[in-house]
């Protein structure tokens, strides 16, 4: 290639503008800041004593929920979770796990994590995942351990629970109000107004 076709190829090429140079700045400093604050929210919630989100949770556990809480508890699984208000945030959340799950799969979950979850988990499976050996627990003391987190149930309103607040909530009363047809007010229950103790198991225990 000649010489000057090179040079009138590089001659094409403009500098950045002022405005184009602030621009890029400025999203640097957003990206900059943004992966710093991530990190220290991730750092507080793995600290933290309390939880991030308000749990109402209630727990009358049964012998085997019992034992099944001092397995938990021996097996050092509140190193990153948090369950009875105990714990930390440093894994998921237990407390409530009883509501969205049932026994069988919360048991078949911690015997075949990753095949029951449905993709690869960051901490249960197979070694060198730092909870394998909840997989290669005994049969009765993962069965123990099912019993007690299944027992841990959330009150309605609570964070972990799928079921509002009773009484006044005031942006879904205004979606009802202004979307729903008035027909529905006498073909449809508001689930608020339900015995959710009665429901848990009905609606979500399958799932």
């Amino acid at each position: 290639m000649p010489d000057n076709a090179v040079l009138m190829r590089e001659d094409n090429k403009s500098p950045l503008k002022t405005g184009e140079k602030l621009l890029f700045i400025v999203a640097g400093i957003f990206i900059l800041f943004a992966s710093i604050a991530f990190g220290v929210m991730q750092y507080l919630m793995a600290t933290s004593d309390t939880p991030i989100f308000e749990q109402k949770t209630h727990y009358n556990l049964s012998a085997d929920g019992n034992r099944g809480s001092l397995i938990f508890r021996e097996s050092a699984c509140t190193e990153c979770h948090r369950a009875m208000r105990g714990g930390t945030n440093m894994g998921n959340n237990l407390d409530g796990i009883g509501t969205k799950r049932n026994l069988q799969w919360i048991e078949d979950f911690l015997r075949d994590p990753e095949t029951v979850y449905g993709h690869e988990t960051m901490d249960h499976g197979p070694k060198p995942k730092q909870a394998y050996f909840v997989a290669e627990m005994s049969e009765a003391d993962r069965h123990l351990m099912a019993i007690f987190l299944s027992e841990l149930i959330s009150e309605q309103g609570s964070a972990s629970s799928p079921v509002p607040p009773k009484g006044e909530s005031p942006f879904i009363d205004s979606m009802i109000n202004t979307w729903a047809p008035s027909e529905w007010k006498d073909k449809y229950t508001d689930i608020r107004e339900k015995n959710i103790d009665n429901k848990v198991d009905k609606t979500l225990g399958d799932k």
